[in-house]
């Protein structure tokens, strides 16, 4: 019996998220024939244009990209029907797909998301699942729709949130995760045995809104459990930050203590040593184990008590 043929795939994307699925469609000979990804942006202290992760690996293997500023337009409908794709595959790129363009794949679109669906559709999922102290978190394979993150579900694969899982960990598993639940999906299809879209239930909707720097500063007040869960969320960004003693100081690793905190209050300084720096907050006490001073580099709580000693309070937020 002959092979069937391999479906006709564009791919969608644009940060290091996505290149792992684009790298296993390729590898198991499912090379899609085009990628899209964001135009170059202005980066680093030059702000010289910069091309993005996808653009990279795309490149690489040889294969066409092309960098739209919008899908909104006639043009893009026009190439994207030239194409004639089977499959998009979409996954954290950045651009809104209209109905127009939803509609023109054999198989539709199907996006790659980075949470156990319905809960936590939108924009950053994973750090949202640590820092609300989920157990669990996951990807789902989506037939996309015009909502947010509303498409029914082809495939999900769960992975276990660690007490050390931050931001940054369960980003690069989950990736992975990704990518081979892609794989598994997309070879379904090639042998004809398209999974099935599974609606998402009413129930359990949350919704995971944008980073913002804004909220990466601590605030001694809150429970340290709280504070520890999201100085792991917000690693590798924004990064958790305090003020000592007049600096801005990134935490980029904490851990909660549920002792009382001897009736202290929020942000004193219980005592400084080799193992961490002991802040009392509105419920516990959060141990700073790793820190960064201006211009400096991230260091052990020792490495940085022997630059400095702390003052007696850390600032809370007006």
């Amino acid at each position: 019996m002959p092979r069937p043929a391999s479906p006709r795939i564009v791919f969608a994307g644009t940060p290091d998220f996505a290149v792992p699925p684009l790298q296993r469609l390729i590898e198991n000979g499912l090379k899609p024939l085009a990628v899209l990804t964001q135009p170059d942006r202005p980066a680093g202290r030059g702000r010289k244009l910069q091309a993005s992760p996808v653009k990279h690996a795309a490149l690489e293997a040889g294969i066409a990209v092309h960098q739209p500023a919008s899908l909104r337009n006639e043009e893009f409908t026009d190439w994207l029907n030239q194409c004639r794709p089977d499959l998009m595959v979409v996954v954290a790129y950045g651009l809104i797909l209209p109905a127009e363009v939803l509609a023109i794949p054999r198989h539709g679109c199907w996006n790659i998301h980075a949470s156990l669906l319905p809960r936590w559709r939108g924009a950053a999922p994973i750090q949202r699942a640590i820092e609300a102290g989920d157990a669990v978190s996951g990807v789902c394979i989506m037939q996309m729709d015009e909502g947010l993150d509303t498409g029914g579900v082809l495939l999900r694969r769960e992975t276990p949130i660690g007490p050390d899982d931050t931001g940054g960990s369960l980003h690069d598993r989950l990736a992975e995760l990704g990518a081979d639940a892609l794989l598994q999906a997309v070879n379904q299809l090639a042998a004809g045995e398209r999974p099935r879209a599974e609606p998402q239930p009413a129930e359990g909707v949350t919704y995971a809104r944008k980073l913002d720097k804004a909220e990466a500063r601590i605030d001694w007040r809150e429970p340290a459990a709280t504070l520890a869960r999201r100085v792991r969320a917000f690693n590798p960004w924004p990064v958790a930050w305090c003020d000592i003693g007049g600096e801005r100081t990134r935490i980029w690793d904490a851990s909660a203590r549920s002792d009382a905190a001897e009736a202290a209050e929020p942000g004193a300084v219980l005592n400084a040593g080799p193992d961490g720096i002991a802040v009392a907050t509105g419920d516990g006490i959060l141990v700073l184990r790793r820190l960064q001073r201006p211009g400096g580099r991230p260091v052990s709580a020792a490495e940085y008590l022997n630059a400095r000693t702390p003052p007696d309070r850390l600032a809370v937020p007006a």
